[in-house]
């Protein structure tokens, strides 16, 4: 394929954008090569501005749950921009989808809506810290709650040691309350709760890791840290900034059967635009402002376009009875798809897969957190990448993102997939 016009197009970003991108990732750096320019999308495919088309499997991150330009988000997001696009102001809308979303997530009274997942999470620390008076929290190891300062902390060693910053501008007093647990290890948890007791306000993690590839919870694990939040009497949050309303209606918490104190939301819950939501139960959301003690605010929040794409969204999703489902036999077809070409070019890998997420891993061994998705090959993926691009394929550029599963995918682009994957594979 040629990529001319986005390689002009990247040179030009370059000067006056750092990287040339507006996010890390889209720069290709994990893969190397020029980054792609899209022109257009339309329900599986994507255009770029050289003409190429691919089959997308990152969808925007996971927001295009039933594919680019569903026709009722923006016809929505169309008739309410010829009233206004902002006005720092309630609306009837911000109201309706509110009551829609606590209507289809199980355990939450009131949500507030903000402008991004990083929003919501930062926020749902700052409401978990006010409300329990205690200002230390545990991450894990390999999950991602956005860019905000408390989030960007690798591993110390040892169950008591702090973590330190891994970005410049975070403050070693900031990385001092920010303790870092390994994915499902249960244990370790364990470990920082008993070195901290009566210090952490919450724990925060991913239900299902999408940011070191796709990982589950192993069976068990999630019971087992909300019975321990419960004993030690601290909150549990749920970044379902990627599972929530992909994995079911009620997101991760519904799948899993296992009820948060505090769940964050994106992506699919904004229709495609830039929307976070944050959620919980009666008592802790009113310790927000206006009604309570801790501060946050956003002039954008709410802003009646998102609200419009979001709302169709999710009415669409609460409505299909068989969406979920749908999806989740998709995923399935192409993971055992996948696996036979793999196995049969002896490709060392190991699929992971729940619902509508999927990872290949070039890794021998079973990956269940970040140490196990690092043992991964990643030359092995360079190759894969740029292979599967070659054959109008666009997955992830990094080895460390799950894919995503769209409605609008047909088998018979499934299969186009395979097949690229067992060309691809051949050559590996």
């Amino acid at each position: 394929m040629n990529y001319k016009r986005s390689s002009i197009l990247f040179a030009q970003a370059e000067a006056v954008i750092p990287g040339g991108v507006n996010s890390p990732v889209r720069a290709f750096k994990a893969v190397g090569g020029t980054p792609i320019f899209v022109k257009k999308a339309k329900g599986a495919y994507l255009y770029d501005e050289d003409g190429n088309i691919f089959i997308d499997y990152i969808n925007s991150w996971g927001p295009m749950i039933l594919g680019h330009a569903y026709q009722p988000v923006v016809e929505a997001v169309i008739e309410k921009a010829k009233n206004g696009t902002s006005f720092g102001m309630p609306t009837e809308i911000e109201t309706q989808i509110a009551e829609l979303a606590v209507s289809m997530v199980p355990n939450i009274d009131k949500i507030r809506f903000v402008n991004s997942g990083t929003e919501a999470c930062m926020s749902a620390i700052r409401l978990a810290r006010g409300f329990t008076g205690k200002d230390k929290i545990i991450k894990f190891v390999g999950c991602y709650h956005g860019h905000s300062d408390s989030f960007l902390i690798q591993a110390g060693s040892g169950a008591v040691t702090f973590g330190s910053p891994n970005s410049p501008g975070v403050t070693q007093g900031t990385a001092k309350d920010t303790l870092l647990a390994t994915y499902n290890n249960i244990d370790h948890v364990k470990e920082l709760l008993e070195a901290n007791t009566g210090e952490i306000a919450c724990v925060i993690i991913e239900p299902v890791a999408g940011n070191m590839g796709c990982i589950p919870p192993k069976d068990g694990f999630l019971q087992a840290l909300r019975n321990l939040c419960d004993e030690y009497g601290i909150l549990i949050i749920f970044d379902e900034v990627m599972t929530g309303f992909r994995l079911a209606k009620g997101g991760a918490q519904e799948l899993f059967n296992i009820h948060a104190d505090i769940v964050c939301f994106g992506k699919v819950i904004g229709g495609g635009l830039p929307v976070g939501a944050f959620a919980a139960r009666e008592e802790i959301m009113n310790y927000l402002a206006p009604l309570g003690p801790v501060y946050q605010a956003g002039t954008l929040s709410g802003n009646p376009l998102a609200m419009a794409a979001g709302l169709a969204m999710l009415q669409t999703l609460n409505n299909d009875q068989d969406v979920f489902k749908r999806l989740a036999d998709k995923t399935a077809y192409l993971h055992e798809g996948f696996s036979k070409v793999l196995n049969e070019n002896n490709i060392v890998h190991t699929i992971n897969r729940v619902g509508s997420m999927i990872s290949i891993h070039f890794a021998k061994d079973e990956v269940v957190d970040f140490a196990t998705s690092a043992k991964g090959n990643n030359e092995t993926f360079k190759k894969f990448f740029h292979g599967m691009l070659q054959e109008g394929i666009y997955i992830a550029p990094s080895a460390f993102e799950t894919w995503f599963i769209t409605d609008a995918l047909t088998y018979d682009d499934l299969d186009k997939t395979i097949q690229a994957v067992k060309k691809v594979s051949s050559m590996l």
